[in-house]
């Protein structure tokens, strides 16, 4: 005999049943950085939230690979509870005006309750019960709720006729012109049911508020069009259309939700290049592009999959597309199918006519392609003022997610320029926004550009714990960029650090890595560095070649970067006194260009080839030159280089570090840290505010420890104190 879970009790009535297991504990601090920086800020910052969330969490929504949820409802349903609690022990009349307030207030702010109360006459004094219990407070503008969640609560515990009440009102009040996608916003959530005429209604109001470059209200609009909506297929076109708003408006977790409800293949693509398999997005923004009604930015868009994976020629598909599409190709697509080809000087023309397109205001697509072009064309001057545009168009347009893929092409323009720390600082906010927005993709690249910023400051654990971050995201998800990038990283800081031997190695496994794991245009840009290495240990025959088609490009593209560490690489390769004479071309083209970390690294060269030929008064002009180079730049490792070629030499090795400010010693994300450990944060408070692990901050705190020459926080908050 089986007995019931739940037998019946002596009186007939059912027992209720046993209540669900409790979720199983998972810190918030447990979660990947992109994950844990969404649920906070899906809960507002609220640390019992977040906690609360991540315990109900699925292992795949932990580990990034499903949306979280988005209704608030379901983020924290425990801590809400209290919230209700509280918001019903308050008068009835009192939880009217918070209703309006809070229908007022989220998710669309039409900020009409002070003419809502007006036109209906409503007595503000029960407001008084509200403030008493400190649970919402009287503002210049209408009321203002404890936090989020109190107002989420004030919304959720009416019941749905009263809510569509307070919707009505406002909706009543509404009557500018440019509050018209409000007032049919009100009037579509106080509707009762499906309505062909609301939902038409509000696909117009959501096409306006696009034009008025606001794409979270677009998004609500459209979402509730599709919800009132009668046609199955138009319900899924304005689903569609919603997610894409989201998408642009930073809201990735909504933007997936609704994606997976359609089966629109340009937004799968679109998803995919930022959030999933990058080799995947070219094909389905192909297809949409192919299907759809605006084949050309998914071009564009497909031709930045194939730089992400590295899968370059792909281009030449993507090329083949335009033409059967009658359309032109965007953007960098026909120099890079170019170039893929060995077409240099046809790449070369088509770059340039690109990287023209730079103006301000432009499309912040086409800027960002601008600024990819000048990178490739070893402009960074150019490539800066194009990246910084593209985010500049694409904050002005509300495009959100667009923002910080322009500040991850920007890093490079700092970075070969000869500004690591304000490179840092912008990959950084980067990051973070990356995260913020759901675009791993992007972070795993920015995070492979921050592993290249520590090898260059010498931080040898902080490059190869972001470099190891960035190659395990980017292998599994086909990110042959980062994955290059991350590998260049460390095989840089085996360079700085006189591991020639294992830098070679690096470049040479880097040159030999396909699409998805290596990319031909890193590896282009690695072969000054990858020859410095092979010439240093006597491997020069493969080096030989690679300088070979560096050479050839350099003279297409006619940069004086390039062409100058072609004839650093050509006097690496050449014996003797032989060599000098292509150092000296390279530092005139030097000159003229604008990577001033190369430069200072060919002076090091040069002169460390001077003192072997016992050429002492020049070689000491030129070790000089690049020590200080070195410092500035924050270069400690590089800059000991020169001091001991200095000593070799016989000469003072120059002013040891110490007489500019401490801090100055410090990387941008270590001076962040240590600013907030001064003011007495704790090392979980602090990877909070940073959406770093613990882990990762106690690394940077021994790191700002050792390069400052202290011990404890007790020395930090009196030396911080003294220099700022």
């Amino acid at each position: 005999m089986v007995t019931p879970v739940n037998p019946p009790r002596l009186d007939g009535t059912s027992p209720p049943p046993p209540p669900a297991p409790a979720p199983r504990p998972r810190p918030v601090t447990s979660l990947p950085d992109g994950v844990r920086e969404r649920v906070l800020r899906l809960v507002y910052g609220d640390p019992r939230a977040a906690a609360e969330l991540a315990a109900r969490l699925t292992d795949r929504q932990a580990a990034g690979l499903d949306p979280l949820p988005t209704d608030p409802a379901d983020l924290a349903p425990g801590l809400l509870h209290g919230y209700r609690r509280e918001i019903r022990a308050l008068p009835e009349d009192t939880r009217l005006l918070l209703l309006l307030a809070a229908a007022d207030q989220y998710p669309v702010a039409t900020h009409a309750f002070l003419r809502a109360v007006a036109a209906a006459r409503l007595d503000t004094r029960p407001l008084e019960a509200a403030e008493s219990a400190g649970i919402a407070y009287a503002t210049a503008g209408g009321v203002g709720f404890r936090d989020a969640w109190t107002r989420i609560a004030a919304y959720e515990t009416a019941t749905p006729g009263d809510r569509r009440d307070a919707h009505r009102l406002l909706a009543r009040v509404l009557h500018d012109d440019t509050e018209l996608p409000r007032r049919s916003w009100h009037r579509g959530a106080a509707a009762l049911g499906p309505s062909g005429r609301l939902a038409a209604e509000l696909t117009a109001a959501a096409d306006r508020a696009r034009r008025a470059a606001d794409p979270a209200l677009a998004a609500a609009l459209t979402e509730r069009a599709a919800a009132l909506g009668t046609d199955p297929r138009a319900q899924s076109r304005l689903l569609a259309r919603a997610a894409a708003d989201a998408w642009h408006a930073g809201d990735a977790d909504r933007a997936r939700t609704l994606a997976a409800r359609t089966h629109a293949d340009a937004l799968t693509g679109v998803l995919a290049l930022r959030t999933g398999q990058a080799g995947e997005a070219f094909d389905a923004l192909i297809a949409g592009a192919t299907l759809g009604t605006a084949p050309v930015p998914l071009l564009a868009r497909a031709t930045e999959a194939a730089i992400y994976t590295g899968d370059l020629r792909r281009c030449t598909e993507a090329v083949v597309t335009a033409r059967r599409l009658g359309v032109r190709p965007p953007g960098v697509l026909p120099a890079l199918a170019a170039a893929a080809d060995g077409r240099y000087e046809d790449a070369r023309d088509l770059l340039e006519a690109t990287a023209g397109r730079c103006g301000p205001g432009g499309d912040p697509s086409r800027l960002l392609h601008a600024g990819i072009a000048a990178l490739l064309l070893g402009d960074h001057t150019r490539a800066a003022t194009a990246t910084v545009r593209a985010a500049a168009a694409a904050r002005a347009r509300g495009l959100t997610a667009l923002v910080s893929q322009a500040m991850e092409f920007r890093a490079y323009a700092d970075f070969w320029t000869g500004r690591p720390r304000a490179a840092e600082a912008a990959a950084l906010d980067a990051l973070r926004q990356s995260y913020a927005t759901g675009q791993d993709n992007g972070a795993c690249h920015l995070q492979a550009a921050l592993a290249m910023f520590a090898a260059l400051t010498g931080d040898a654990d902080l490059c190869r714990e972001r470099a190891a971050a960035a190659r395990s995201y980017a292998l599994a998800h086909g990110l042959g960029l980062p994955a290059a990038l991350a590998q260049w990283a460390l095989a840089f800081l085996d360079l700085g650090c006189g591991r020639y031997g294992a830098a070679a190695a690096r470049l040479r496994a880097l040159a030999a890595s396909g699409p998805g794991h290596g990319h031909r245009a890193v590896r282009h840009l690695a072969t000054p560095h990858y020859v410095e290495a092979a010439a240093r240990v006597g491997d020069t025959r493969i080096a030989r070649a690679a300088h070979a088609d560096y050479d050839r490009w350099a003279r297409a593209v006619r940069s004086p970067d390039d062409l100058a560490l072609s004839a650093r690489c050509r006097a690496l390769l050449t014996p003797g006194a032989e060599a000098l004479d292509h150092y000296r071309v390279a530092l005139e083209l030097h000159a003229e260009g604008t990577r001033a970390f190369e430069r200072a690294r060919t002076e090091l060269l040069f002169g460390s080839a001077l003192r072997r030929l016992r050429r002492r008064a020049e070689a000491r002009d030129r070790l000089h030159s690049a020590r200080e180079a070195f410092d500035s730049f924050g270069a400690p490792h590089c800059a000991e280089a020169a001091r001991a070629e200095l000593r070799a030499l016989g000469a003072p090795a120059g002013p040891a570090r110490g007489a500019e400010p401490p801090t100055v010693r410090l990387t941008a994300q270590q001076l962040m840290v240590a600013r907030m450990a001064a003011e007495g944060a704790t090392n979980r408070e602090i990877a909070g505010r940073l959406a770093l692990s613990p882990r990762t901050i106690d690394h940077h705190l021994r790191g700002v420890f050792t390069r400052l020459g202290i011990r404890s926080r007790i020395e930090l908050v009196r030396l911080l104190s003294e220099v700022e």
